[in-house]
């Protein structure tokens, strides 16, 4: 899967690399609305499933049901809004992003206990969020051990929806690691932060992907 971000001015769960390229998008003049004309034609070459992944701000001031037909319209398989509350959602928004057959990605954290992982198990759509520390992205590297007996306990629960690592995977040791525990890894820091990087761009994007593979 490819994910997509939306910029924001107030990113809260992003670390410094990712709020940096936020402000960067911003100031280019990246919102909402640029950003489905950027996806316009994007399935004509990519078969592989696309997730959007922003803030509920900038959507409600969209519009949610317009933001929705638009994800249709350009083929968005599932969005990610860390604060939007699972019961909000479930209460008032459910059935729109159902309507549109858009899956919306619900994040868990090690402070999540049984009881509302599987309350989001059960209106999930798609898969799970797994954040793996309660800091915000791209801030550590390597697990504890703490961690790796959340992802066990996770793991041994049995959840109805697959579940992907997020924060923190930064190479290839973390990346083995998330696949081992879970059913994959979510790579947003690391990936922007090398897109920064001096040379040619294809050929960063193919040398990082074979670095976390290997």
């Amino acid at each position: 899967m490819i994910e997509i971000g939306m910029p924001f001015s107030d990113p809260l769960a992003d670390g410094p690399v990712i709020q940096k390229s936020s402000e960067e998008a911003l100031r280019n003049g990246m919102n909402i609305n640029l950003l489905f004309k950027q996806l316009t034609n994007i399935r004509r070459g990519v078969t592989i499933p696309l997730i959007l992944m922003g803030y509920i701000n900038p959507v409600l001031k969209f519009g949610m049901e317009n933001f929705c037909r638009k994800c249709a319209e350009t083929e968005i398989d599932g969005v990610i809004l860390p604060d939007l509350p699972p019961e909000v959602y479930n209460e008032q928004y459910s059935r729109l992003f159902e309507k549109y057959n858009l899956h919306n990605i619900f994040l868990i954290s090690p402070q999540s206990d049984d009881e509302r992982i599987r309350m989001i198990d059960k209106i999930s759509r798609g898969f799970i969020y797994i954040v793996s520390s309660s800091s915000t992205t791209g801030v550590k590297s390597g697990f504890s051990e703490d961690q790796i007996s959340y992802f066990k306990r996770i793991k041994e629960m049995d959840l109805a929806n697959p579940g992907l690592i997020g924060f923190g995977i930064s190479g290839s040791d973390t990346f083995a690691v998330a696949c081992r525990m879970a059913h994959g890894a979510i790579i947003g820091s690391a990936f922007v932060k090398m897109l920064g990087q001096d040379g040619n761009l294809a050929d960063n994007i193919g040398q990082f992907v074979k670095e976390i593979r290997d």
